[in-house]
């Protein structure tokens, strides 16, 4: 993935990371598969902490894993028989709006003097920074579980790391007419709030439910299933990024990734230009 420049605000820490955090090599794509994951938990955030212990004990399979204080982790970073599970706030450059989000960040150890120069496994947007926990507790356990997948993916090919990151799984664009998508009805934009106004640009299976439905098809693995994980703004704002996922349930894989600038024309939300893309084919 090619990030903006970002300012990594860890545990009250603030960190200037590089344009683009490194990938991994292929030695280290290893030692992160012979690693034991530390789950960071947070001081100050006991929700999240239980979430993200719920979703670890029954969705992480790729490596052993304990969870650790943010204590623990500058003692363990240097040191490559550990890798992380870590929670970071990032705000990008280039944004005006100066919003800050959530990303889950899976990085393998490293003899490093800076949080920047760690071996990024993996890092997907989470949440809009100051957003309710429960907004997106319920979806941990799928985003984990395609957390593993891609480093699974990227062991048995360590060439795929750099190839644009989470852009990378648009090459699943196609598949996508074969499975249903579940979506809140809060993760869309007005223009396509309806089934009615979806029907107008988007031919396949699709359903408006409740983040309880969501939650079951995660659970049950059910088949040919894709859920939307949406990160913006909380709020009515027009400006800053939002950030749109589709992961499926059986499979743990990606199908489509984009985000774009939220401005009056492009609101908070999946937007029929998303699903326009996905009904080309």
């Amino acid at each position: 993935m090619k990030k903006l420049p970002a300012l990594i605000l860890l545990f009250a820490t603030s960190v200037l990371l590089p344009g683009q955090a490194p990938f991994p090599t292929g030695n280290e794509i290893k030692q992160f598969i012979a690693s034991r994951t530390c789950v960071v938990l947070e001081d100050a955030n006991p929700v999240y902490n239980t979430y993200i212990t719920r979703a670890m004990e029954e969705y992480w399979k790729i490596t052993p894993f304990e969870f650790i204080k943010t204590s623990d982790f500058n003692s363990r970073r240097s040191d490559p028989s550990y890798s992380f599970i870590i929670l970071t706030e990032t705000n990008f450059e280039n944004d005006k709006s100066n919003s800050v989000f959530n990303f889950l960040n899976l990085l393998q150890g490293k003899d490093v003097d800076e949080l920047g120069q760690m071996p990024e496994i993996c890092a997907v947007p989470l949440s809009f920074a100051g957003e309710d926990d429960m907004e997106y507790g319920y979806k941990l356990g799928a985003i984990l579980a395609f957390m593993q997948k891609h480093a699974g993916m990227i062991n048995e090919n360590p060439s795929l790391t750099g190839r644009r990151y989470l852009r990378y799984y648009n090459k699943n664009i196609p598949e996508v007419m074969g499975r249903s998508i579940l979506v809140k009805q809060e993760d869309l934009a007005p223009a396509i709030g309806t089934i009615e106004k979806i029907r107008a640009v988007y031919r396949h299976r699709i359903e408006i439910v409740p983040e309880e439905v969501i939650l079951k098809a995660i659970q049950n693995k059910t088949p040919n299933t894709l859920i939307l994980h949406k990160v913006g703004p909380v709020g009515e704002r027009y400006s800053g990024y939002c950030f749109k996922m589709l992961i499926g349930t059986d499979d743990n894989n990606m199908y489509y990734y984009n985000q774009h600038t939220i401005d009056k024309t492009n609101p908070n939300g999946l937007l029929p230009a998303d699903l326009k893309r996905l009904d080309r084919f």
